[in-house]
């Protein structure tokens, strides 16, 4: 299956993308991943993405569009894919579109995962990630520490990243809102949206996504 991921920050879209990508059979193929693959790789595409980040500029779409081209041509995508974070605009979206066509393929769904604003705020703006390492998340709400502002796991101190506060998550809200949100209902007039809600626990929203793409 040829399938995009699309959904709000917070809306859990990473984490069902490893999952339905790995039920699926099929490679998860992520823009931050794009990015990083690239930059650490040295690309020619990478080099060019690098020289408009490290000015501080957005990285151009057609940048963006060809990453994404040469991933989607390497061996474990001939028989599908799952985007997650591209297309991010209509443009990428039409742009993807033409370089599917050109090969003589189309996408099979997208699945748009729901999550009401209220919600992805509360999910974001109470995460508590260590200082000693990252990778130890907790929650104010659905995973409190023993002791409060302490990791359970090496004892260091909690703290809410910049990114994860309420006025943060709002302006990325109000971003997805503007930019990203907009192909759903392009994507709607090829009749090839697929809506879940984003809610309930990891397990329950995969079994729930597999079970509306399987019925598309």
């Amino acid at each position: 299956m040829r399938i995009v991921l699309v959904g709000p920050p917070g809306a859990g879209k990473g984490t069902q993308a490893v999952r339905l990508a790995e039920k699926l059979g099929v490679p998860h193929i992520s823009t931050g991943d794009l990015f990083r693959a690239n930059i650490s790789q040295q690309t020619e595409l990478g080099k060019l993405a690098k020289s408009y980040m490290d000015a501080g500029n957005l990285v151009p779409d057609e940048v963006t569009i060809a990453m994404a081209k040469d991933r989607m041509e390497q061996p474990d995508a001939e028989n599908g894919f799952l985007l997650d974070g591209f297309p991010r605009n209509v443009s990428q979206a039409k742009a993807l579109d033409e370089l599917l066509t050109s090969e003589g393929i189309t996408l099979d769904a997208v699945l748009d995962l729901e999550a009401p604003e209220e919600e992805v705020v509360k999910r974001i703006a109470g995460r508590r990630v260590c200082r000693n390492d990252s990778a130890h998340v907790f929650h104010v709400t659905y995973k409190k520490p023993k002791k409060e502002g302490v990791c359970d796991v090496c004892g260091g101190e909690l703290y809410q990243r910049d990114d994860d506060s309420e006025a943060t998550v709002r302006k990325r809200l109000e971003v997805y809102h503007t930019q990203t949100e907009p192909i759903i209902d392009y994507y709607k007039a090829q009749g090839l949206v697929v809506t879940i809600s984003a809610l309930g626990k990891v397990e329950e929203v995969t079994a729930h996504a597999l079970e509306a793409l399987q019925r598309d």
